[in-house]
């Protein structure tokens, strides 16, 4: 199931984006951007959802929707369950929204030192569509076309 986040789910979405994202600390020699958003102000902007199973969260996905795509802000899964369909799940749900939405696109940026990124996007049909550094990171930019 995937919901949206509540208020005093705060903690939690904090917690996992940290354990999820704290991995890349020492590779990109400081905290990936994700770690600092305002996670308060994106649960109150409707924009975080959770994966639950069984009532246990696993990972969340933050959706913004923009005039001609959806953008993909975050995606955390808590490390206990990477690698077991929760990531790909919660793309398949922005998909979703984007389509519901009457939305073209998915777009979506990683780090370039988030290796895994870069395999996993394109496993899912994302192509790069172009890489810059941009607030002090080397990211890199990705987008799948829906049909």
């Amino acid at each position: 199931m995937i919901r949206l986040a509540r208020a005093e789910e705060l903690g939690w979405v904090a917690d996992t984006i940290a354990a999820a994202f704290g991995i890349y600390v020492a590779r990109l020699g400081r905290a990936p951007a994700p770690m600092s958003a305002d996670h308060a102000a994106l649960i109150a902007a409707g924009e975080v959802h959770l994966f639950e199973v069984e009532g246990e969260r696993l990972g969340l996905i933050v959706l913004q929707r923009k005039p001609d795509h959806l953008f993909v802000d975050i995606l955390a899964v808590v490390p206990a369950a990477q690698h077991r369909g929760v990531g790909r799940a919660l793309m398949r749900f922005a998909e979703g929204e984007a389509r519901r939405l009457g939305l073209p696109a998915v777009r979506l940026y990683t780090n370039a030192k988030m290796t895994e990124n870069l395999r996993f996007y394109p496993a899912l049909g994302y192509r790069q569509t172009e890489a810059r550094r941009e607030d002090g990171y080397d990211r890199v930019y990705f987008e799948k076309r829906l049909a």
